[in-house]
């Protein structure tokens, strides 16, 4: 039994080989510069994300305090995105973070990060569809919503949006036929849109400071009945809360930063594409913070501009900017505006349905999803069964879910994602083998050494007891060991739980935590003295000294402040999104251990 476990835990942790480089590489390598990277972060960052979002978090979750959600979501984006860049400088070629997953982590981990990424772009691909239906049919004054609405809302149950968007459903297919015929956008349609993009909402920002009012950043309960009166529009009023700048709370501000963080992603394209720059010890991280810092100054102007314009309790979380400009009576405007934006969604939904199909090929290939999907069309040379399967599930998301709950679910798998990406890296920085050159164990190596374990399986005697205690606080070694290594990797794993429960109690009981109440208060200080002891035995253990191009500053405690912001801001997220989480997850790790598991490359080639 002993054996069967010890082979089952290696097919979890087998690597995936790395092929040789393509020939492309060699010609690209050496020729992007900093500049080159922050266009390619802030035109993944700076996408359909925020006509999609804005509208939704500012009107039911933060109010104008949405600006202080973006400015979280940045923070905790800047200490992921320094993760990444250790966790990509480890190997010695470009490709998806699934890849890196795979390669660095282990099969599990590539799985578990595939799997979230498909579930992001899927559900990306969705909330684009909804959103260019919002878009249009605002300029059409919502009578096809309405319409809808109106003859399908008594049939559709509590926890689906309140009609079917056939014509969200009628967009995703008709791109899904244009890539079944191998058309996908131009890198130079890519960059007109982004330059259309970002000219839309510099125009935003500065008609909002023009026409925008200070008062609706102080409303009082007094303003809340006036505006009722006034409106004509029975959608356009939502939740009051308590007013003023932070309406919501700070519960609000972390609801809406575990939301935006969303927007701030594209972080990754960074790092997996700066194999190919000039520098990439330099330019690497100054692209990464110089990305996101634009990225925030837009999203901080566009939401301040929002909020200004319009009460927050009256915008329109579908089409937020067009009812605006109509709000303040410019309603020509939102005719430009409107153009802009279904641009930007236009590009941003068939680059993202481009990238779903090709990663569920690439996970297909590899043996962890059906084979049958990384079949290639003779004729059409494009991933026909790949494109139309994905194609029809985003389409349905489109059709059938609310569009806040497609939003919390794919925050929440950006989160995940982030938080796996920061462990590995706390665990990959004390860990003996990391040389992805070596060629790993042979299976027959592998299996002679369980049977020498086995037989010496003999009672452990105390003074080994005592050496492995005090290896935690005094390493027998000043370089990475199997021990130390192992040490690390149950500290990790033990800091990652107590962090959640720490994370839960002051979700749920903040005031009486910092209040001075006796049982939670001594509860979250034990959890804080378990947490600094455990970083602590991380801390003296010896760190892997191959030099990488980034390394991560002062670890472990920064991948750890970065593990508790991630951690706090999915505690936020609502029960409902969490069971769809769960019903994913459940489908994935069937596919995975029914299927995967079985029929992968490593399982195939050898480990």
């Amino acid at each position: 039994m002993l054996q069967d476990a010890r082979q089952f835990g290696q097919k979890l942790v087998r690597r995936r080989p790395l092929g040789p480089r393509e020939e492309t590489e060699h010609h690209m390598a050496g020729c992007l510069n900093t500049l080159d990277l922050v266009i390619i972060g802030v035109r993944r960052m700076l996408g359909a994300g925020v006509h999609i979002l804005v509208g939704t978090v500012a009107k039911y979750i933060a109010g104008p305090a949405i600006v202080l959600s973006f400015l979280v979501a940045a923070l905790s984006s800047l200490l992921s995105g320094f993760c990444y860049i250790e966790f990509g400088a480890r190997v010695p070629s470009s490709g998806s973070m699934y890849l890196y997953s795979y390669t660095i982590m282990g099969q599990v981990y590539g799985f578990i990060i595939g799997w979230n990424r498909i579930l992001s772009l899927t559900v990306g691909t969705a909330c684009i569809a909804r959103a260019w239906s919002y878009t249009f049919d605002s300029l059409t004054g919502n009578h096809i919503s309405r319409g809808l609405e109106g003859t399908f809302s008594l049939y559709m149950p509590y926890y689906l949006a309140k009609y079917p968007d056939f014509f969200a459903l009628g967009l995703v297919l008709l791109l899904m036929g244009l890539l079944v015929l191998g058309v996908h956008v131009l890198p130079q349609v890519n960059k007109v849109f982004m330059g259309i993009n970002i000219s839309v909402l510099s125009f935003i920002i500065v008609s909002g400071f023009i026409k925008g009012d200070l008062h609706n950043w102080k409303l009082t309960e007094q303003d809340y009945p006036l505006n009722t009166s006034e409106s004509n529009d029975i959608y356009s009023l939502g939740p009051l809360g308590s007013g003023g700048f932070v309406p919501f709370g700070l519960d609000g501000i972390l609801r809406g930063a575990a939301l935006c963080f969303y927007m701030f992603i594209g972080f990754d394209s960074i790092v997996t594409t700066g194999e190919k720059a000039q520098n990439p010890q330099r330019s690497i991280p100054i692209s990464i913070v110089v990305s996101v810092l634009i990225c925030f100054v837009a999203y901080f102007g566009v939401s301040a501009a929002l909020t200004l314009m319009v009460p927050y309790y009256q915008i329109h979380p579908d089409s937020p900017f067009l009812q605006a400009f109509l709000h303040v009576g410019w309603g020509p405007a939102r005719y430009v505006v409107a153009v802009g934006i279904l641009c930007a969604l236009s590009s941003s939904l068939l680059n993202t349905m481009f990238a779903m199909s090709w990663l569920i090929y690439t996970m297909a290939e590899d043996g962890l999803l059906f084979r049958f999907l990384a079949e290639i069309n003779a004729r059409t040379r494009t991933h026909i069964k790949v494109i139309m399967i994905s194609g029809i599930l985003a389409g349905v998301l489109a059709l059938l879910f609310h569009f806040s709950d497609l939003m919390d679910l794919m925050s929440l798998r950006s989160l995940l994602a982030n938080l796996v990406v920061d462990f590995s890296v706390l665990v990959l920085r004390y860990h003996s083998d990391q040389n992805l050159s070596k060629n790993q164990k042979t299976e027959e190596e592998s299996e002679m050494e369980l049977v020498v374990k086995e037989r010496s399986l003999d009672p452990v005697p105390k003074a080994n007891i005592s050496r492995n205690l005090k290896s935690l606080w005094f390493p027998a070694s000043t370089i990475p060991t199997r021990t130390s290594g192992q040490i690390v990797y149950g500290c990790a794993i033990v800091l990652v739980v107590l962090l959640i429960i720490l994370s839960l109690i002051l979700y749920r009981w903040p005031s009486q935590v910092f209040s001075g109440d006796p049982v939670l208060t001594t509860v979250a200080v034990l959890l804080l003295l378990l947490i600094t002891g455990v970083t602590a035995i991380i801390w003296r253990q010896p760190q892997d000294p191959t030099a990488l191009h980034f390394r991560v500053p002062a670890l472990p405690f920064l991948p750890l402040v970065s593990i508790f912001v991630n951690i706090y801001l999915m505690v936020h997220m609502t029960t409902w999104t969490w069971v769809l989480f769960g019903i994913w997850m459940g489908i994935g790790f069937a596919i995975y251990f029914g299927y995967g598991i079985r029929h992968s490359l490593g399982e195939n080639n050898g480990p």
